[in-house]
């Protein structure tokens, strides 16, 4: 059984983001760390558990982006993928143009048994690859996945607003896209970290896999930060002042009255 895994490499949460000078996107080269996105480090073990408790399966993960992606795929490797393929993309491919590349690889080295995600990248959390993947696979899929079991079929239970657990059986080959606490992610050993660094990275071109990158779907005018919020007042007296002085800056300054 061939088991796949797509993982997505996003700037550390702790990056202080800039915008490019055209505005339309942000300043890669002010990002100091890349890190595997943390939703699908889930998907990642989920991948080789059930690897490791299915003699003969393999995993291979599947990254798209430029060069620096190899990075992460490494970091999958010495966690326990047993191969990796980058996808060379550009840094302005949307969902559309992600889903239908990671698709055209995964068919180009399949057939799939299953195919793992996170629910989401917590770069611009569009949360649409997984989903637009499974079509272009022709895959049932369910997201927001906190638990599996694996059998003939795949039992699942997906979390919705509310707390509410929703429970669904799939078919395979599916996609499932997992949410945090599907598991504990394993850290990789020094020694395995080390053996991942000599590992072959199959890589594809969008030409190789039939893509054009001219299908891109959504484009950025014009990005822009936030407005830095302004200092918090305090208002100090006894209960009758601090009333009254809240009521006047909520009607004066703030403009909510």
């Amino acid at each position: 059984m061939k088991v796949f895994v797509c993982v997505k490499q996003v700037p550390d949460t702790e990056t202080k983001i800039k915008i490019a000078a055209d505005g339309k996107g942000i300043d890669t080269s002010a990002v100091n760390k890349w890190i595997p996105c943390p939703y699908d480090d889930f998907a990642v073990e989920e991948a080789i558990r059930f690897k490791e408790k299915n003699p003969g399966a393999t995993v291979t993960v599947v990254s798209a982006g430029p060069d620096r992606v190899v990075e992460a795929l490494r970091t999958a490797l010495a966690m326990g993928c047993d191969e990796a393929v980058h996808v060379a993309s550009p840094e302005n491919a949307d969902s559309f143009l992600t889903a239908k590349a990671l698709a055209r690889a995964i068919e180009k080295n399949g057939p799939a048994h299953l195919v793992f995600t996170g629910k989401q990248a917590i770069d611009d959390d569009a949360a649409q690859v997984h989903q637009a993947m499974a079509e272009f696979l022709n895959m049932p899929a369910v997201t927001v996945v906190l638990r599996a079991q694996y059998g003939a079929t795949i039992q699942v239970e997906r979390e919705v607003e509310g707390g509410t657990i929703e429970k669904y059986e799939l078919p395979t080959p599916c996609v499932i896209a997992a949410q945090k606490g599907m598991n504990e992610p394993r850290y990789a050993s020094l020694p395995n970290i080390m053996k991942a660094k000599k590992k072959e990275v199959k890589k594809y071109t969008l030409a190789d896999l039939d893509v054009a990158e001219n299908q891109i779907k959504l484009s950025y005018k014009q990005l822009s930060l936030p407005a830095e919020r302004s200092a918090c007042k305090m208002v100090s007296g006894d209960p009758a002042t601090v009333a009254k002085e809240l009521v006047r800056l909520l009607r004066e300054e703030a403009k909510v009255l």
